[in-house]
């Protein structure tokens, strides 16, 4: 039978040897159907299509649009379509773009097949649907692809960050910054940005700035009124209500029109505005109860709802809100109305990636208490022509930045500060954003903290503000990348030993360190776990470590191959050597080319300011040198090695042994180190290995700017212990 069966599907969650980015790696068997290339199957490309026809914007081979469905027509194997169907499948479920790649092992029939991964289980999620929708293709068997589309859209929106976390980590993880971002749940939206001690934590719109007394106050629409009140800010007259006759009463001393809205409550919930009779007080003071165990009943301000976004004391983003309303037809009820002329707006839905709400009467009382006002119900036919307003208020969708007047936006700065918000919602309610509050009774209204970024990002007008990439400049300035020094390495032996040399040496020079390796994990000498953790899991708990301020890390073929590495790029990266048969045989690895690209992983992760460490001795590491982007340097036990010859003739550095004495070689000069009689590990030099290992951890430490004193002292005090 023909058939498509997955042996394995590993999570490859860091850099790899496919990308930089998180991917599922799928070993896939095709069975019988490497004999059947795309073209040989009747109807086959002809279903694919008509299941998927957004496929046409796949550019493979060719580099044009078609491109993909050109190589089905001409014959291709179910490993490539699989790729490509997963890829379409994450697309149309809101992750569009991505990675991907298809190719065959040495078995006959079996391949790897990779995709970018958005997260673990969506991504799987994806390609096991592909296989589904790809089998019945080939087997001329119904598939729904609307339902199978739906379900992978509702679990990406599950999983995947919400949009305005999204936006923050996108700005940060840009080309521009190239700022580290570690997602510490997952599902949520906490994430580290940065390693270490010079990391930062969000979570939506707030940060480890973000003080839990000033988002209290926020909560608290009272104290925040009066804050602002003290400090000369206009706000609308109003006070606290104990029931509904007090709320009545306390409209009649401020002056209809009045707002009833909960005292601790956020995003316009139970909030009713411009009411003028008891009847409809007293029903909005229920309302807000519900919302809230304390009203407050305040003067309604004559204009438009803005939102201005603050962020580190400067307005980044204002937009202003919109009534809904909806106009009768004489035939349709109201909900019908709602349904066809609000909730069709494809801004409106039910997710985090919708600006706008759905307007359902049936969740919503204030809704139903407008229409009420206004005579109607959700079955009343509306006359033809009649407006009718069905929200005053929670529609905020016009961006209006370039239009806030200088005072305006020095109003909301002052009012983010008082309240003690680093990033700040600020809502005001005014006829014309253009002039002064003060000339027109404008007031701000609340305060809040965590404020949705969507409105921002998807408004009615115009492309997105970068509001995300002011938040990652307010957290990083000056071009801060939060980054620490990573040294990561790998090789065939030896790695463990030059790790815990290198954090040796980092930890003389001063430095907390940390250490992920075969013999456990460290911070500084003390051993906190035993055992092998030069994995990803224990190389991403040092990362997050917020007292960490440097950090090394084992990375055998395994692990890159099986799990990727925990870190984007790294100051320096160590091979120590190569011997090609223990990386074989294992993750269908076979031949010198395979394990070239797979240590080669480790120098693609080198910074453009950082340096690759690398054994002179190793014609297949003198070749990878070239795919460095910062600075190499060799070390070698010979120090008339040709590359060592030609690569200080260009006047690079190495490390190199010569009279019994481990020399720095920069060009021409040459500076002692050390003799290898007194570094113990070396056993006078006998131990040939050895003196490899402290080579390659003094190459390590000369990248990082540790003194010749402090990497001679650590070398000649270095024991195993």
């Amino acid at each position: 039978m023909k058939d498509i069966k997955f042996l394995e599907i590993r999570h490859l969650r860091g850099p790899n040897i496919w990308t930089y980015r998180p991917v599922i790696e799928a070993i896939v068997d095709i069975g019988e159907l490497e004999d059947f290339p795309s073209n040989t199957l009747p109807g086959f490309v002809d279903r694919l299509k008509e299941f998927l026809p957004s496929l046409i914007e796949h550019r493979c081979s060719y580099g044009e649009r078609g491109g993909f469905l050109r190589r089905l027509e001409e014959g291709t194997w179910p490993g490539h379509i699989l790729e490509h169907v997963s890829l379409e499948l994450q697309n149309l479920a809101g992750m569009p773009g991505g990675f991907g790649k298809a190719r065959q092992t040495s078995i006959r029939g079996v391949y790897k097949v990779v995709i970018r991964a958005w997260h673990e289980e969506v991504t799987r999620a994806c390609l096991e649907a592909g296989r589904e929708l790809v089998m019945a293709a080939i087997e001329d068997t119904p598939f729904d692809v609307a339902t199978t589309v739906e379900r992978l859209h509702d679990m990406a929106d599950r999983k995947l960050l919400g949009p305005s976390t999204g936006c923050i980590v996108e700005a940060a993880t840009s080309k521009e910054r190239r700022i580290p971002a570690i997602r510490m749940l997952s599902t949520g939206n906490l994430v580290q940005l940065g390693y270490g001690v010079r990391s930062r934590r969000i979570w939506t719109a707030e940060t480890d700035r973000t003080s839990a007394i000033a988002e209290t106050i926020s909560r608290d629409k009272d104290l925040t009124k009066f804050l602002l009140q003290s400090c000369g800010l206009p706000i609308p007259e109003g006070r606290l209500v104990v029931d509904a006759d007090d709320a009545w009463e306390a409209a009649e001393e401020i002056g209809l029109p009045v707002v009833v809205k909960p005292r601790d409550g956020n995003h316009g919930r139970g909030v009713s505005t411009n009411l003028t009779s008891r009847q409809d007080v007293e029903a909005a003071y229920q309302l807000a109860l519900d919302e809230a165990g304390e009203v407050i009943v305040e003067r309604f301000i004559l204009g438009n709802e803005h939102r201005l976004l603050v962020v580190g004391g400067k307005l980044v983003a204002a937009a202003r809100g919109e009534e809904a309303c909806v106009t009768g037809d004489g035939e349709s009820t109201i909900t019908k109305l709602i349904d066809d002329q609000l909730n069709s707006d494809p801004r409106r839905g039910t997710t985090e990636n919708c600006p706008l709400n759905l307007i359902l009467l049936e969740d919503d009382p204030a809704v139903r208490l407008e229409l009420e006002r206004q005579g109607f119900h959700a079955d009343s036919i509306a006359p033809d022509g009649q407006k009718i307003l069905i929200q005053r208020n929670g529609n905020v969708a016009l961006d209006v930045t370039d239009l806030v007047h200088p005072s305006v936006a020095a109003v909301a700065s002052l009012a983010a500060r008082i309240v003690g918000l680093d990033i700040a919602g600020v809502d005001l309610v005014c006829e014309d954003i253009s002039r002064p509050l003060d000339e027109q009774r404008g007031a701000i209204v609340e305060v809040n903290a965590g404020p949705g970024l969507l409105m921002h990002l998807k408004h009615a007008n115009g492309g997105p503000r970068p509001v995300g990439r002011a938040i990652v400049e307010h957290l990083f300035p000056n071009g801060d990348d939060g980054r620490i020094p990573v040294v990561g390495v790998t090789g065939s032996y030896g790695k463990t030993m030059v790790c815990r040399l290198i954090a040796r040496l980092l930890t003389l020079s001063g430095k907390h360190t940390g250490l992920a390796c075969s013999d456990g994990l460290f911070l500084d000498r003390r051993l906190v776990d035993k055992g092998d953790c030069a994995k990803w899991e224990a190389a991403t708990r040092i990362l997050m470590n917020r007292s960490i301020e440097a950090a090394i890390f084992e990375n055998g073929s395994d692990a890159i191959l099986g799990e990727g590495l925990a870190y984007d790029r790294c100051q320096v990266g160590v091979i120590t050597n190569v011997d090609v048969e223990h990386h074989t045989g294992r993750f269908y690895i076979e031949t010198p080319e395979q394990v070239y690209n797979v240590l080669r992983t480790q120098i693609d992760l080198v910074l453009p300011k950082g340096a690759a460490v690398l054994n002179a001795k190793e014609p297949m590491l003198v070749e990878m040198s070239s795919l460095c982007d910062g600075e190499v340097i060799y070390f070698a036990l010979d120090p008339e090695l040709p590359a060592i010859t030609a690569h200080r003739a260009q006047g690079k550095r190495a490390v190199i042994v010569r009279d019994g004495r481990v020399l720095l070689a920069s060009g021409k000069d040459e500076v002692s180190l050390a003799k290898l009689k007194d570094i113990p590990l070396t056993e006078g030099g006998d131990a040939k290995p050895q003196v490899e290992n402290v080579l390659a951890a003094v190459a390590a430490a000369w990248a990082l700017g540790i003194s010749t004193d402090v990497m001679r002292t650590g070398i000649e005090t270095f024991f195993v212990e």
